[in-house]
This record gives structure tokens, sequence and C-alpha cells, in this order.
């Protein structure tokens, strides 16, 4: 997504932004001359930020060096590619140069902040075009075909890991509810909300799964071969490089792609950074903590509200 398009993501009122956002805002339009699209990119970097620092309880002007290098680390974590990073990172340069200038603090805490390096590997992400291409790209008249394409959209909408995937069970899924209970590192669990459309390609695949003959044991897992047992993550990971092919996709595509898309996604469409990282279930976040500072309802609302799948006319395909 573009910047055109962040503009067009629902911005918190004036009224919500701390008084030093909103100064900055009206020096970029009145001092520097900058377009509404220019401002409205810098305003969307300074809300991630100003989200993640209210998560943290810090204001803007009580942030330090350490705080910010916490923030970036939070932006790879959740695998915004490194040419975004920086660029978010720009506006919050500019935003603590106007700070400083204006006196609302001593020191510019952005002077030592490094950012990542532009040539180093990172993870590869799809855009929601290049998720359909390889959906369209899948034979849904092969006994297969439903069920690869009901993995893609699983992966896509949930953000799961390939392990997750393949030990879903039956019983873990609340979809009149919308909800998936997932089993992550650590045999720790989290609810994830799952969009319509990943229902939607869930219900046709299980229309086909009810005519497999399961092996024993297997009964309860969601995914299955041929023959009737659960799927490998050697599997899926063929599944996914196979149907990218397939779909004329150069990127060197994962599960893992998939999950960093789902993340992406959600971020680069406005939703609270410590939401994603619930979802996601990483290691860096402390239990406790998700509870403390995060509910199931507003879980459920950041993924309905950022998520590309839960738009209506996503849903309608």
């Amino acid at each position: 997504m573009d910047r055109s398009d962040v503009g067009k993501q629902k911005q918190p009122t004036a009224s919500a932004q701390p008084s030093v956002v909103r100064n900055f805002l009206r020096y970029l339009k009145l001092e520097r001359g900058m377009s509404p699209n220019t401002i409205d990119g810098y305003q969307h970097d300074i809300d991630k930020l100003t989200r993640w620092l209210d998560g943290e309880n810090i204001s803007p002007e009580q942030a330090t060096l350490a705080d910010l290098e916490r923030f970036t680390a939070a932006l790879a974590d959740i695998g915004l590619s490194a040419r975004s990073i920086c660029r978010v990172q720009s506006g919050v340069r500019a935003f603590y140069r106007f700070m400083e200038e204006d006196g609302f603090i001593s020191q510019d805490p952005t002077e030592l902040l490094e950012s990542p390096q532009l040539g180093s590997h990172l993870p590869e992400v799809l855009s929601v075009a290049e998720v359909d291409m390889m959906e369209a790209a899948i034979d849904l008249s092969k006994w297969e075909g439903q069920r690869n394409k009901a993995i893609i959209e699983t992966l896509f909408s949930c953000g799961l890991r390939v392990s997750e995937l393949t030990n879903l069970k039956l019983s873990q899924l609340y979809l009149d509810d919308g909800y998936v209970r997932v089993l992550g590192k650590g045999n720790k669990e989290r609810l994830v909300p799952i969009s319509p459309k990943a229902i939607k390609e869930l219900n046709y695949w299980f229309l086909d799964r009810n005519l497999m003959k399961i092996k024993e044991g297997e009964e309860d897992y969601v995914f299955l071969n041929i023959r009737g047992a659960h799927l490998t993550r050697t599997m899926i990971l063929y599944i996914i490089k196979r149907t990218a092919a397939d779909a004329g996709i150069q990127k060197t595509v994962s599960p893992h792609t998939l999950r960093h898309s789902f993340a992406t996604a959600l971020l680069e469409g406005g939703a609270d950074l410590r939401a994603i990282q619930a979802m996601l279930g990483h290691e860096s976040i402390n239990t406790t903590e998700i509870y403390t500072h995060i509910d199931m309802t507003m879980l459920r609302e950041e993924i309905l509200m950022h998520h590309p799948r839960n738009i209506p006319h996503a849903t309608d395909q």
C-alpha cells in the first residue's frame, strides 16, 4: 500500500492526538507547505509510533533512544520491510527534530538511531493481489485444489506459523464466532480472528474432506493428504512454492511469506502494533502483558477493521 492509500485509512481524531503531534502536523502544513498526501504519510508514520508508545505508557516527549530502538525492532518483528522501516523512521526523525527546535525536548533521541540495511535479506511480502493470483492459479477440478486454496487463505487471513497450520484441529475452530484457537510455540494458546473469506474456503474444503477415508487418529486434523493423514511442513512448503510458481510470482515464497504478508497488511492498514504482535503470538511478548493491555474484543476489532480480507468487496469474491 502506498501513501495515497494510507491516507484513506481511518486516522485518530485531532482531540485523540497528543498536542505535540497536532503542532507538528500544523507545522508541516503552514511552515513547510507540504501537500495533504505528504502530511497524511507523515501522520501515518507518527501514529504508528504514538500508538506503540501509548502501549508502553511513554509520552512522545519522554521517549529515549532505547525506546525508539525497541519500536524499530517491533516493526521488524512483525515483518515490515527494511525500506518501509526506513520510511517510518524518516517521519519519526522529522517529528523529533521539530520537537527539539520548538523546545518540547532538550535533545533529539533519533540522532543515533540506526536504520536497517536496505541490502540485507528480509522476508518477501505478498500484496493482496498476489495472494489472489496464487488462489486463482489453483486447479479446483483436482481433489486437492480446494484444500490448497483453503490453506493459502487460512495462512494469509490468520498469520499462522506453518507448524500451527499442520497441527490445526477441527476442535480448535470456532467458525460461528469467527475465531481459531491456535497452539503456538511452547504450547501457548491464543485466539486469532478468522476472516469470512477464510471461513468460506474452509467450508468448501470440508465438503471434500467429508467424503474422504481418514486414517485412525487423524480425524481431528483440518488439512489432510490423499491418504487421510495430516499434512507435513514439507508438503505445505511444496504446495505454497508450486502455487506461487504457477501464478507467475517471481518472489521467493514460503508459508512464512504469507504470515509476514498478514502482519504487513494489518500494519499498513493502520492496525495497532501491539495487537498484531499478540495475534502473531510472538515470544517477545509476555503472556500477562498481552491480557493486561489487549483483550480479545480489541483483537477482533483490529483484524476486522484493518485486514484486507475483511473489507466487504474482498470477501465477496
